[in-house]
């Protein structure tokens, strides 16, 4: 499970069946539980729906040799590990906007 801030949007996307498709400590020690669904994450409808604190950021990898993602990171207990809820950070595939707005 992911912090509280994140749990929210967690359980939205997992309410709209957005497949999971990794979830544990990803790529480095400074990682808690981060999940990946197989979506493109609309981050400023995500922020403006969830009105996430301050302790919730942006964070996106664009080297394609390691893995695109796009999405949100919580450091809300350490600055050195965070918990996160990602989606792919191409552009193919369908982008989750919210349940009010549409799949793409």
């Amino acid at each position: 499970m992911v912090c509280e801030h994140l749990a929210p949007l967690e359980k939205a996307l997992l309410e709209d069946g957005v497949r999971v498709t990794y979830r544990g400590q990803a790529w480095s020690k400074n990682c808690r539980e981060w999940v990946y669904f197989d979506v493109i994450l609309d981050i400023d409808a995500i922020m403006e729906r969830f009105s996430l604190p301050s302790c919730v950021r942006f964070h996106e990898n664009t080297d394609e040799r390691s893995g695109l993602e796009r999405g949100l990171e919580c450091s809300v207990d350490s600055a050195e590990k965070a918990y996160g809820c990602f989606g792919g950070g191409g552009v193919e595939g369908l982008a989750w906007r919210m349940r009010e707005s549409c799949w793409r």
